[in-house]
């Protein structure tokens, strides 16, 4: 957690406050969910299947959990996280049951009615699995959305069925959950960089040794009979079965008798940790990206050719893979310049090539669109005071530094996002699931003739 002057926590309040008694204006629906404990990523997934032949496209599937139920006025799917504890309990991943309520149903004033402090009713625990050590990074199979990937400060990345885990009690003493698989292959710890492939379940994690590994799924042959992870290998997998021997110990230890995989490749050239990997259709290099260490990359499933990265020098660099480089420095097409903190997470949407988020330790998740670029008047949110080019909305509902966001799929501008301010909320952090009301995005022209329309509908009314 960083310092912070009494400056700097004055502004974030005057700009939580403001932002707060704007959200029935600016918001379709929004949940807000106390943590407990810190949370440094969360994935609400739903169950989507995409074929894509004869190429490996960038983008992630099934980051919100299976669509469990549909109903009239919302939807109810599963959601993923982590509780990073102070060791009086173990920490855990949880599986959690969100309800998302379906676009312009929820009212203005009682999406504005929450407290800060408190549990959202949205959002309910499903089943916890009490992990060894600390949950950094969660992904999910696009194959199959019930199989999750976790980084620790471990070497290794874990693999769980998270429908076959059994519930678990989160109290001290408590025995960590075998993880269904262990990919082993890493010479260091693997905190954070760690991606599923869209295609094929093939795993790719980056770590202090200065590696990419890739595993693939397919390599575990086991005992688990009928279970979602054993339907997942294929008759021409050629892999091994092998059992961990290290030691059983604290919170921290690995498992003694998961099953575990080594790697397909392990692929060097880095010369300092790797933070961050993304599955690409092609081999690409941008030297000198940025000017300070590079925390994400991210890829446009609609346009492979371009590239986001977030960097610790508060900037959001758009490559196009056609032209990446000029004497040795990267050479972006566009540099967004609205962060005033280092980057930690860009993602593009999955609905519109144009667009995409970004979030940071500044506590803001900003919405960018491409197309609004060299425009007079981009939307509301790019009106504010010397706003940069392409920016059209503003999250500013949390207090602290935004560790991770995820759109979802299936209702593609709703977003989940977690942030670490614990020392705000009186809490572990803040989870948060919303949808901008729709009349930001949608086409000006599209929103003027509604407005017409229901001017007609009110003098007809009146009249």
């Amino acid at each position: 957690m960083r310092e912070k002057g009494k400056g700097t926590e004055a502004s974030v309040e005057e700009r939580y406050t403001q932002w707060k008694s704007l959200v029935p204006v600016l918001y379709d629906w929004l949940a807000n969910h106390n943590l407990v404990w810190p949370s440094l990523s969360c994935r609400l997934s739903c169950r989507h299947w995409f074929k894509l032949e004869n190429c490996l496209l960038v983008f992630d599937v099934d980051r919100w959990g299976p669509q469990l139920e549909q109903a009239t006025y919302k939807n109810r799917q599963r959601l993923y996280l982590s509780e990073q504890t102070d060791g009086s309990v173990p920490n855990t991943l949880v599986i959690a049951n969100c309800e998302v309520v379906k676009p312009r149903v929820a009212a203005a004033e009682h999406i504005s009615q929450f407290n800060e402090e408190a549990r959202s009713p949205f959002v309910k625990k499903y089943k916890t699995i009490i992990h060894p050590g600390e949950v950094n990074r969660i992904r999910e199979l696009p194959q199959n959305s019930k199989i999750v990937a976790t980084h620790t400060d471990s070497p290794d990345v874990f693999i769980w069925d998270v429908e076959a885990q059994p519930n678990r009690h989160a109290v001290l003493g408590a025995t960590n959950s075998r993880p269904d698989l262990l990919l082993t292959g890493h010479q260091d710890n693997a905190e954070f960089a760690l991606a599923m492939c869209p295609t094929e379940p093939f795993v790719l994690s980056g770590g202090k040794d200065k590696s990419v590994v890739l595993w693939s799924i397919h390599d575990h042959i086991s005992t688990l009979g009928s279970s979602d992870l054993a339907a997942t290998k294929s008759p021409s997998s050629g892999g091994t079965n092998s059992k961990h021997g290290s030691k059983s110990g604290g919170s921290n230890s690995k498992p003694t008798d998961s099953p575990s995989i080594g790697p397909r490749g392990v692929y060097l050239g880095h010369d300092d940790t790797v933070e961050d990997v993304q599955f690409c259709p092609s081999s690409t290099l941008v030297e000198k990206a940025h000017d300070a260490d590079l925390h994400c990359v991210d890829w446009n499933r609609h346009d492979v050719n371009l590239i986001l990265t977030g960097s610790a020098d508060n900037s959001i660099r758009m490559f196009d893979r056609r032209n990446l480089t000029s004497g040795g420095v990267g050479t972006p097409v566009h540099k967004f310049e609205g962060h005033n903190a280092a980057v930690l997470c860009v993602q593009w949407s999955p609905d519109k090539s144009s667009v995409f988020g970004s979030s940071a330790e500044d506590g803001v998740l900003n919405i960018w669109d491409l197309e609004k670029i060299g425009k007079k008047q981009d939307s509301a949110g790019s009106k504010l005071p010397n706003a940069p080019a392409g920016l059209f909305f503003r999250h500013a509902g949390h207090r602290d530094k935004v560790v991770d966001f995820h759109w979802n799929v299936s209702d593609p501008w709703t977003i989940v996002s977690v942030s670490d301010d614990c020392e705000s909320t009186g809490g572990g952090g803040t989870l948060q699931i919303w949808r901008m009301i729709d009349l930001i995005y949608r086409p000006e022209e599209e929103v003027l003739a509604e407005l017409d329309q229901f001017k007609s509908h009110i003098l007809t009314c009146a009249s």
